[in-house]
């Protein structure tokens, strides 16, 4: 399988990429494909903000899953993340979804955990936890 990364977005502070599947297939990019030009459009912004800002305090647009795992949130679309220890500057979004309750739904999560442990396993690298930002109460 190849492992080059099929990149979204090159920023300031990161880069902003596509994980692989077992098959090797990017279902992040596939997922992105298929939306409409608006939807694309308001996610490479986000893809931008972090990319460029490394900032994601903004609840209602990066969402922190857990473990490591992030998402860029733009209305109903899900795409989650993960960032990379071994390569420095490098984020990993493993695929999208619709949400359709308030909280992401753990089958999605699990989806998310399994693609990254996949393309870990393809290309060596592993995720790495942050701390969540810190957010004003």
């Amino acid at each position: 399988m190849s492992t080059e990364r099929r990149i979204a977005r090159r920023g300031r502070l990161f880069t902003i990429a596509y994980a692989h599947d077992r098959e090797g297939n990017c279902p992040g990019e596939q997922f992105f494909n298929q939306l409409s030009m608006a939807d694309k459009a308001k996610l490479m912004k986000l893809f931008e903000i972090l990319g460029d800002l490394g900032k994601y305090s903004n609840g209602e647009k990066f969402g922190d899953l857990g473990g490591g795992l992030y998402e860029f949130k733009s209305h109903q679309i899900r795409m989650p993340f993960a960032y990379s220890p071994h390569e420095k500057g490098l984020v990993l979004i493993t695929h999208g979804f619709f949400k359709k309750r308030d909280k992401a739904p753990p089958a999605e999560i699990e989806r998310a955990r399994r693609i990254l442990a996949e393309d870990e396993n393809a290309t060596g690298l592993r995720i790495v936890s942050r701390k969540s930002p810190k957010r004003d109460v």
